[in-house]
């Protein structure tokens, strides 16, 4: 005899979260969490009903908005085929999916192995890269972040790093290339790529045959959307073929029309030896990742053992989901949406920089944006440090108070405001988002000198 279980009430939930629940960077008994019960498009909706104009794509993923009718269809009808298989076996949707992502990746990147995200994604192209060079070193850069997981957490510079270092071996870091505070000292464009050649004189000192791969996110991403000076990647390509190093590019956010393109390194018509990505090749309805290689090391493979393997690697119902989403992006226009509002929402950013006194920078691409707020623009003094801890946030928990009166959620790391909404987001929506921002803004204008 079966038995009905009453349906929880929202207090309970709470509770439930609260007793039983670890969430991810952050200290239990300091957070509240929202407690959300649905979406539609690009707002969620929390258990009140209230709607909230969510402008990171929850963490930057939710490309294609909340409840995608097609995506969740696609995903009901692999439900009812086939749910799961070993990746022993060859299943249609990992077929189908791999064989969407060679059409769209650029160059001859046309052989994938599907992972469950963005963090084991980095770390099996990084297997990849040190079995088909016989090399050791990766060398990737500080504001970076690949994942959580133990060795993606090392390859990244992020400052959630150093707690749980000892890491893995054989990571070496460069200075990044960050042209509003270069930390070569320089101003763009008479800066001679510093930033580039730093990387070329770490190979040199490392040993160049000691360095597998330089891994780099094209655009950086949690670290301040950092986008890098136009020759930047292409002359990185010619320092790692120079030197016989694979390029990684790490495109789990910058990946699936975020920055305007497919994948950001088109944008600058680059083609890495490997990507990396994730997050928005199923639009995040479903965990899936992905190392899309090209046919070098595809062919190395033919013939050398794979040591790669994940009990859910090339999960149907996973990649039934990219598929839709692959689908889902071509026809409706998505690559080309997200080009055409970047450059909308880049010119509202623009006009609010002029207006506030507080913003010191504005950087993106495509639907990839984001404000830096500064004390004082001569200095460039950040308004809260790098790294800050909670009690030095104080300066723009303002802010995000009056985003969230506003039912406005983009992501605030220090003194970064990050603006991603999903690629579906319409004019006016955009429209209410700097709306919004204007608001906020003039709380961290009252601190400026």
């Amino acid at each position: 005899m079966q038995t009905r279980t009453p349906r929880t009430s929202v207090e309970e939930i709470k509770q439930f979260d609260k007793n039983h629940v670890l969430h991810s960077w952050s200290v239990q008994s300091k957070i509240k969490p929202l407690l959300i019960v649905g979406g539609e498009g690009c707002y969620m909706i929390d258990a009140a009903g209230t709607r909230y104009l969510d402008l990171y794509s929850q963490l930057n993923y939710l490309n294609l908005g909340y409840q995608h009718p097609r995506l969740v269809e696609a995903i009901k009808r692999q439900a009812e085929r086939l749910c799961v298989v070993s990746p022993a076996y060859a299943n249609e949707p990992a077929a189908v999916l791999a064989r969407l992502l060679s059409e769209v990746a650029p160059g001859d990147l046309d052989r994938t192995f599907f992972t469950l995200g963005g963090a084991d994604a980095v770390e099996n192209a990084v297997k990849m890269a040190r079995l088909f060079t016989g090399r050791h070193k990766i060398i990737t850069r500080y504001r970076s972040y690949h994942g959580a997981t133990f060795g993606a957490i090392t390859l990244s510079g992020d400052p959630r790093r150093p707690p749980v270092e000892p890491g893995i071996s054989g990571v070496v870091r460069a200075l990044d290339c960050y042209c509003y505070r270069c930390p070569f000292g320089q101003s763009y464009p008479g800066c001679g790529l510093g930033c580039a050649e730093h990387i070329d004189t770490l190979i040199n000192f490392e040993g160049p045959g000691q360095v597998a791969a330089v891994l780099v996110e094209p655009i950086v991403g949690s670290n301040g959307v950092l986008v890098p000076p136009p020759e930047y990647l292409p002359r990185l390509r010619e320092i790692c073929d120079r030197y016989g190093v694979l390029l990684i590019a790490d495109e789990v956010m910058s990946g699936w029309g975020r920055a305007g393109q497919w994948f950001a390194v088109q944008n600058w018509n680059v083609v890495p030896d490997i990507i990396v990505t994730a997050k928005g090749l199923t639009g995040g309805y479903l965990p899936l990742g992905a190392v899309i290689v090209n046919a070098r090391l595809a062919q190395h493979f033919e013939d050398n053992f794979l040591w790669c393997g994940l009990t859910y690697s090339m999960h149907p119902l996973c990649c039934a989901a990219g598929v839709a989403a692959v689908e889902i992006y071509r026809d409706e226009g998505i690559i080309e949406r997200s080009q055409r509002l970047g450059e909308l929402l880049m010119a509202g950013l623009q006009g609010l920089k002029e207006k506030h006194r507080s913003i010191g920078d504005v950087r993106g691409k495509g639907l990839f944006t984001g404000l830096e707020l500064v004390k004082d623009r001569h200095t460039r003094e950040p308004l809260v440090p790098w790294n800050a801890s909670a009690a030095q946030m104080a300066p723009v928990q303002e802010v995000q108070r009056r985003l969230h009166e506003r039912r406005v959620l983009p992501f605030i790391r220090w003194n970064s405001i990050f603006v991603s909404p999903p690629l579906v987001v319409s004019e006016a929506e955009l429209e209410e988002a700097i709306a919004a921002l204007d608001y906020a803004l003039e709380a961290a204008d009252a601190l400026v000198a």
